[in-house]
């Protein structure tokens, strides 16, 4: 947590990190607040019908605790990984609470995942137990088969067998609390994360995950929290963003949290949910904010009353910025992280003025460099890999399973984001783009790997590359180059078509949003894709921009 301050250098110089050897989130973000004012409202979960359900630290606890005791009673245990497919609702919290409480480790999944991304993901934790709703219930019960380590199923709707009543199994349980000493380092809460050269890769993280995002939320939510700030996000509470930048720094600071969490993006609904309940404070990705200026709204005639907005995931551009502060009357402060050490570069307005162009500072407690091939730090002005110093709290403790890739993902002491900036005389870093091939879409990093598994699954393809091409409200899209098999006749209908086949299987973020069919691909040596050489092909022709 952050110190006061007046100025960005004096609270560089006054702040400590304070990690305790024992800690959990769960007790950290819910039982502390329920010891001293039960009755304090940490959650308004909106509806689809009826009125808004608002949840008390005091309920959350008691409710949680009975969760904890129910997955006890099922055989979960320490170490076991519960996956979590919801969206933004109650249940979604008591789980994850639930997981922390036992020594489990939570593995969120995007509720709009296919069944392709499902099964991957499932198969590679290892989940012991699943919680899900009717929805996710009928995209995972055809892979049961292929998921011996899925014992337990819960559907917090009604559900036929093999699913238990996840409210059933709650209202049984008992409300004492679990006596498992959790230490700070003890693995929390596995997200996984899009990579370029294969599947994707799970992120371990530990309890003091929590901790170490702190002080990066409090920057870009203008020195969060302030009497009477209410949160929200239409991020997914699936991803870093929604879980870690939002509901579990709020509720640590007993900042009620708006719950909602649309299937799509509508920027009417959004500036009429921040007006009817009061929000204060939004994450809101840079494709949400360039949507809300599309689509002309007017958030301060409507009576939206924010006082910060953070945004980050991509570049959010100095036009989109100069809107959004005249549309909403605030600062628009911009953050920068990744999944395995998210919120360390910000900025904020109340200590140190915008530098346009660069993303912000280092966020007090962190150490952020770039770096050259080597790993030593480079003087400003050259460019090289945004890196950050280990040991940090809110650094990840490794891949799942997978020590050559946690491996390569340092530099000696340095943490590579494999993302390439250069760093002014006076720290404010500036992104330049990816040394990978990453895509980053409407907030979303995307690997192309996953996605060209996919497509090489339709009958229809026999060769496919996957890239980023620009696009002024997503920031990129997803464009797929295909090879047909012959005697394949491509056209519209075709690629319509392989779009559905990947949207269905994996999610509607990742499906390609152009398709080119093509006679061959660029190809290495050993028959590797050369994007690099697609991507040339398009800056060439100056691609299209949507």
């Amino acid at each position: 947590m952050l110190p006061a301050a007046r100025t960005v250098e004096e609270l560089e110089a006054r702040f400590r990190w304070r990690i305790p050897a024992r800690f959990d989130i769960a007790r950290g973000c819910v039982d502390r607040h329920a010891a001293r004012r039960p009755e304090a409202l940490a959650l308004i979960e909106l509806r689809a019908a009826g009125a808004p359900r608002l949840w008390t630290f005091g309920e959350l606890a008691r409710l949680s605790k009975r969760s904890a005791n129910a997955m006890a009673a099922r055989g979960v245990g320490p170490g076991d990984r519960v996956a979590i497919l919801l969206g933004q609702r109650v249940e979604t919290l008591l789980a994850h609470l639930a997981a922390y409480r036992l020594g489990a480790i939570a593995v969120p999944l995007f509720a709009l995942f296919g069944p392709d991304a499902l099964s991957f993901r499932l198969a590679d934790s290892g989940a012991r137990a699943l919680v899900t709703d009717a929805a996710g219930l009928e995209k995972v019960l055809p892979l049961f088969s292929e998921l011996p380590a899925l014992r337990t199923v819960w559907s917090v709707e009604p559900a036929p067998p093999p699913a238990l009543d996840f409210w059933e199994d709650v209202e049984r349980a008992s409300e004492r609390d679990q006596a498992v000493a959790i230490a700070a380092e003890d693995p929390a809460l596995l997200i996984y994360t899009s990579g370029t050269t294969g599947q994707p890769k799970g992120a371990l993280h530990a309890h003091r995950v929590l901790l170490g995002h702190l002080p990066g939320v409090q920057l870009p939510q203008e020195l969060f929290p302030q009497p009477g700030d209410r949160f929200w996000t239409p991020a997914d509470w699936a991803w870093i963003g929604g879980l870690l930048d939002v509901l579990l720094p709020a509720l640590w600071f007993a900042v009620p949290v708006v719950a909602h969490r649309a299937r799509r993006f509508d920027p009417e609904e959004a500036v009429d949910l921040m007006a009817r309940h009061d929000v204060r404070n939004v994450f809101m990705p840079p494709t949400a904010l360039r949507l809300l200026r599309r689509a002309e709204v007017r958030p301060r005639a409507r009576g939206v009353r924010l006082r910060s907005i953070g945004s980050g995931g991509e570049r959010l551009g100095c036009e989109t910025v100069a809107w959004a502060e005249e549309a909403f009357g605030c600062a628009v402060d911009e953050f920068y992280g990744q999944t395995e050490a998210n919120l360390v570069v910000a900025s904020c307005r109340a200590l140190f003025p915008r530098r346009p162009g660069a993303m912000g500072r280092p966020v007090p407690g962190h150490v952020v460099a770039v770096v050259d091939a080597d790993g030593c730090p480079l003087p400003p002005g050259e460019q090289g890999v945004i890196a950050v110093r280990r040991p940090d709290p809110v650094m990840f403790l490794g891949y799942w399973n997978q020590p050559e890739a946690t491996a390569a993902k340092f530099r000696g002491e340095w943490l590579v984001t494999g993302d390439l900036g250069r760093a002014d005389h006076e720290g404010y870093l500036i992104y330049l783009g990816r040394e990978d091939d990453v895509i980053a879409s409407a907030g979303y990093r995307i690997g192309p790997a996953e996605i060209e598994d996919c497509l090489l699954r339709h009958p229809a393809v026999a060769l496919c590359a996957v890239i980023g091409v620009p696009d002024s409200v997503r920031g990129e899209r997803v464009k797929a180059y295909v090879v047909p098999q012959s005697g394949v006749e491509p056209g519209p209908a075709l690629a319509e078509a392989i779009q559905s086949f990947v949207k269905e299987r994996l999610a509607a973020h990742e499906y390609p949003r152009e398709i080119a069919f093509v006679d061959s691909l660029p190809l290495t040596a050993t028959g590797k894709v050369r994007r690099s050489e697609l991507r040339a092909r398009e800056a060439a022709s100056g691609g299209p921009c949507g």
